[in-house]
């Protein structure tokens, strides 16, 4: 299976010349990670020359150092390279998902012009940690294909209906909320040829600043322009729950500061609030946890996949669900905070899981 991994160049210019030069955030992130050169050019395939070589030409063209270096305790970056670090990881955040679709537009565009490759598992799902973690592990099934597009849990449910993807992933609010989705599960699921996968429970709420220093506990603390929102896209399953919540307790989006500043993943409002731009953001507890954040939860969801009955039948569905069951996928959603295995794997009928949900209800 040919796999592409668009990476962006981090090419710094000066307007007063033709000069530039391109830093490699990776070793820095390195750097800052185990704190020494040595293992920054391990990780980078380069020797511990050539890396101290690269950093002095950094801090030169910036002039300003990037790392210091203490004898007998390593390497260190200055304030300077910890901000061109938490640069990276912002964009990361923000943008890796996209790139990630983008690519695998790209092997489907080419695929027909490249020698016989395996079947390819079609995947349309809102973004994730659960998610990644799955075709992470997919990825390393030897003849096994993944085709993984980030979109939200209507757009999934539209896309298996259409025929457009095998596996359609579609998260559901436990509690009040809960009632509104299940109406898109009816609308879309055929209860002759669909069938439900269980997989994860995941934590939703309010991603705050350590030590919560602007006192935030509930959705009634955002209304009134004392605290700063960074919200999800309006294309995305978690910005439709949002605004559900805002709707439940009648708090109008109006009065929210921030309400229409947009990024597109959970990571990426995470960093957001994380860099000082925002005070709050709404998304999992996952994170909350990456990016140092305190977490306020609001609700639990559970996570699912539909497919047709056919495909369950099929070799690469019967390795799927191998891996969902397996004793490795369940330690590393375990690792996941606020994430839990849930059933993973069962298979259901839409009659058994939509009378389920009703329960719930």
């Amino acid at each position: 299976m040919l796999r592409i991994a668009i990476e962006p160049v981090w090419r710094f210019h000066k307007d007063d010349g033709p000069q530039s030069i391109v830093v490699m955030l990776s070793v820095l992130s390195e750097i800052k990670r185990i704190g020494k050169i040595t293992s920054a050019a391990s990780d980078a395939h380069l020797s511990y020359r050539h890396v101290w070589n690269l950093i002095e030409q950094w801090s030169a063209f910036f002039g300003v150092p990037l790392v210091e270096t203490r004898r007998g305790k390593g390497s260190k970056l200055t304030p300077f390279g910890d901000k061109l670090v938490w640069a990276g990881e912002r964009m990361q955040a923000r943008l890796g998902p996209q790139l990630d679709n983008l690519a695998q537009e790209l092997v489907t565009e080419i695929k027909p012009f490249l020698q016989p490759s395996p079947a390819v598992i079609r995947v349309h799902a809102s973004h994730g940690f659960a998610v990644a973690k799955l075709r992470e592990l997919l990825e390393r099934e030897p003849g096994v294909g993944i085709d993984l597009r980030y979109v939200s849990s209507q757009h999934s449910l539209a896309s298996l209906a259409q025929g457009a993807c095998d596996l359609s992933g579609l998260h559901l609010p436990r509690g009040e909320l809960r009632a509104q989705s299940i109406q898109a599960c009816r609308d879309w699921l055929d209860p002759r040829h669909d069938r439900v996968i269980s997989f994860v429970t995941r934590e939703m709420g309010l991603m705050v600043k350590p030590g919560n220093p602007k006192s935030i506990r509930s959705l009634a603390d955002l209304a009134g322009g004392e605290v700063r929102l960074v919200n999800r896209d309006h294309d995305s399953g978690t910005r439709l729950l949002f605004d559900q919540l805002l709707a439940s307790h009648g708090i109008d989006e109006a009065r929210i500061n921030g309400a229409q500043q947009i990024e597109f993943t959970h990571a990426a409002v995470a960093a957001y609030v994380a860099s000082g731009m925002a005070d709050v953001c709404f998304g999992v507890e996952a994170a909350a946890r990456q990016f140092g954040l305190d977490f306020i939860r609001i609700l639990t969801e559970d996570y699912f996949f539909a497919c047709h009955q056919s495909f369950l039948d099929t070799d690469a569905m019967r390795r799927v669900l191998a891996v969902m069951t397996g004793e490795e996928f369940h330690r590393a959603i375990a690792a996941l905070p606020g994430y839990q295995p849930a059933e993973t794997g069962a298979v259901h009928t839409i009659g058994e899981f939509l009378e389920r949900l009703d329960a719930e209800t």
